[in-house]
């Protein structure tokens, strides 16, 4: 591969949150996947059901969180984006290890 770290055109922030946001769509699709083999074969319980739709809601909000405390320091909006994306990162990657069952 090659080394982007020293972009001299400023597209490394670019490039971070293309990689970051390409990386938690593919995490994304897996969990939903597993997810949805638990619930083709009944092995999801109502606990899972509640999980799921609860850390919707608390991942957005620390999304907003990283985005307004970015936009607030002065950030440039790929920063604010990618402030905004990690915690769903985060959530994903969580998810996937979970599923996996690794901890």
């Amino acid at each position: 591969m090659f080394d982007i770290s020293n972009s001299p055109d400023g597209t490394h922030p670019l490039i971070e949150f293309t990689t970051a946001f390409q990386t938690m769509v593919m995490a994304a699709g897996e969990v939903f996947l597993r997810r949805s083999m638990m619930f083709a074969h009944g092995t999801a319980s109502s606990q899972d059901a509640v999980s799921m739709l609860s850390e919707k809601a608390t991942t957005f909000a620390e999304s907003a969180s990283e985005a307004a405390a970015a936009m607030v320091n002065g950030k440039d909006p790929v920063r604010v984006a990618i402030a905004a994306l990690e915690p769903y990162g985060i959530r994903t990657a969580a998810n996937i290890r979970d599923l996996r069952g690794f901890d």
